[in-house]
């Protein structure tokens, strides 16, 4: 979660670093200069895409074993030493052996599909049934390892994909405190930004965007409740999708909001997040929101990426992303001159003023919500916490470490609500999820509208455990997220070489219509630059 809107004490577990054998492909960025002083980074999958690597693992060059223990050196010498991103807040001692159990697949003949041998991370509140654990980034429940898959992960394992870990987070997705600081967890530590490291990456899917954005991985999988998977993905230059709520299940994902969370892909291409998404849609009867899908999904929404597809468009923008501020408005005016260039019409729209009358009631539903979905979790979960007022009563005793920044605030807020049969949480509800939606429908269907754009969120904050979070001028997540609505960001710019990114959002199941968006302003403009390890603006 974004809230925003609206110390190291994790391990590796089961997963020497040490041991994963040396290669001559990675060299780290802050040891080795170039002639004019600049720092380099030589590593040999640097960008690589999915198309890529099965390319190269169908031609011999690469198997899957081998792609997996460099992208395991790599967070070794980048996450852990180098920069120190600490954006991996565990490794799968298991990932060689997924690796090499498909690696034997394809010698047989047998390749699963897209996602076949692709080594893949995701966030610590997505469950696992194997070694590693599932913790939110929370010391409270440091011990809890599930013994079930989420649904999305067992899509995953069919697929194919090398589970290389779990990213750190804002604890419990930044649902903790007003005052919080966004990518810092308990148990995981502080998460920094690839491009400038006194930055901070965004929440609450900081490790997803952080790695994703290093070439940790090839793909990574973040949740979202309001800008979780859109944030931070657009501050580490990164594409993310946060689909329409029940395109993914959340089964086994730790939740905020049943009425908002979903699960999404972070990646550094359009295609790459199309592949993504479409191997993990689907129907699961444990997630009554799923059932709603049908008939509506894709399992390949690749076929959408049209470089035309701007042609003849009629495309929102949001007035509020207009004059923002004077680092980001000309980037977003050449984005919107851009857009034109290659066909598309621009009207301009007004949706923020439409949502207006939703005021506090979005933060009551999540109250209300985090509760009974957290107590639900944990009754299930292998912790020896199992509800919200134990997490809070841990807090306190382990007060040094647990709370050593901020406090608990929003947890105890949450704890006094009562069940979800209240009449002041089913008015929240109608108001927030019937107004977003009937605001967005509004617009797109009065001016004839195939998405409406904004910037997705201002730079990335400097890194401040003291003060916590700040303002940092915009947020275009709320409208989508309130809705249940499909959103994806695109790279746009860069101010002092700090990304930002440009928003697409729609109706519901509207994802292919965006995507097409999308990928056609991507591939006209091709803003994605890896980052450099910058220590800060001044270098």
């Amino acid at each position: 979660m974004h809230r925003r809107n609206f110390l190291k004490t994790g391990s590796l577990a089961g997963l020497s670093l040490a041991t994963v054998a040396s290669t001559s492909f990675i060299s780290r960025p802050e040891e080795k200069n170039n002639n004019s002083g600049e720092k380099t980074d030589d590593f040999v999958l640097n960008e690589v895409t999915i198309d890529i690597l099965q390319q190269k693992m169908q031609k011999g060059e690469y198997t899957s074993r081998s792609v997996t223990k460099m992208y395991l050196k790599r967070i070794e010498e980048i996450d852990k030493n180098g920069p120190k991103l600490n954006s991996v807040i565990e490794l799968n001692p298991d990932a060689l052996a997924i690796a090499d159990a498909m690696d034997k697949e394809r010698t047989a003949g047998k390749i699963r599909g897209p996602l076949h041998g692709i080594p893949v991370l995701i966030k610590d509140n997505i469950s696992t049934g194997d070694k590693m654990h599932t913790t939110a980034g929370a010391l409270a429940i440091a011990d809890n390892v599930m013994t079930a898959d989420a649904f999305i992960v067992k899509k995953l394992r069919e697929a194919g994909a090398v589970i290389l870990g779990k990213t750190n987070l804002s604890e419990w997705a930044n649902f903790r405190s007003e005052h919080s600081t966004s990518a810092w967890s308990s148990r995981g530590g502080q998460t920094r930004c690839p491009y400038i490291l006194d930055r901070n990456p965004s929440g609450s899917s900081a490790g997803s965007g952080s790695a994703a954005s290093a070439n940790l991985c090839a793909i990574a999988i973040g949740t979202e409740t309001d800008g979780s998977i859109v944030s931070p993905s657009s501050v580490n230059g990164l594409v993310g999708i946060k689909p329409t709520v029940g395109l993914w299940s959340r089964t086994g994902i730790i939740p905020i909001s049943k009425t908002q969370d979903t699960a999404g892909p972070m990646a550094r291409t359009v295609r790459d997040a199309a592949i993504l998404l479409g191997a993990l849609a689907g129907e699961d009867s444990s997630d009554s929101y799923t059932a709603a899908s049908k008939g509506k999904t894709e399992a390949d929404y690749t076929k959408f990426l049209d470089a035309g597809g701007l042609q003849g468009k009629r495309i929102g923008i949001e007035k509020d992303g207009l004059k923002v501020s004077p680092q980001m408005d000309p980037i977003f005016h050449e984005a919107i001159d851009l857009l034109k260039s290659k066909g598309a019409t621009i009207v301009e729209v007004e949706l923020y003023k439409l949502l207006k009358p939703i005021g506090h009631d979005s933060f009551k539903v999540l109250l209300y919500e985090f509760k009974d979905g957290l107590n639900k979790y944990l009754s299930n979960a292998n912790s020896k916490v199992k509800s919200l007022a134990e997490v809070i009563a841990f807090n306190k005793q382990n007060e040094a470490n647990a709370m050593p920044f901020f406090k608990q605030d929003i947890l105890e807020l949450a704890q006094t609500k009562g069940g979800l049969e209240e009449k002041e949480y089913l008015d929240a509800v109608k108001n927030t999820t019937g107004t977003s939606r009937n605001a967005i429908d509004k617009l797109l269907k009065e001016n004839n509208l195939d998405a409406i754009i904004a910037p997705t969120n201002g730079f990335a904050c400097c890194i401040d455990l003291v003060n916590g979070d700040y303002d940092n001028g915009f947020g275009f997540a709320s409208p989508a997220a309130l809705a249940g609505y499909p959103h994806i960001t695109v790279p746009m710019g860069y101010f002092n070489e700090l990304p930002i990114g440009l928003s697409f959002i729609s109706s519901a199941y509207k994802e292919g219509d965006i995507i097409k968006l999308a990928y056609a302003y991507e591939q006209a403009s091709k803003k994605r630059v890896a980052p450099k390890f910058k220590a800060n603006l001044f270098g």
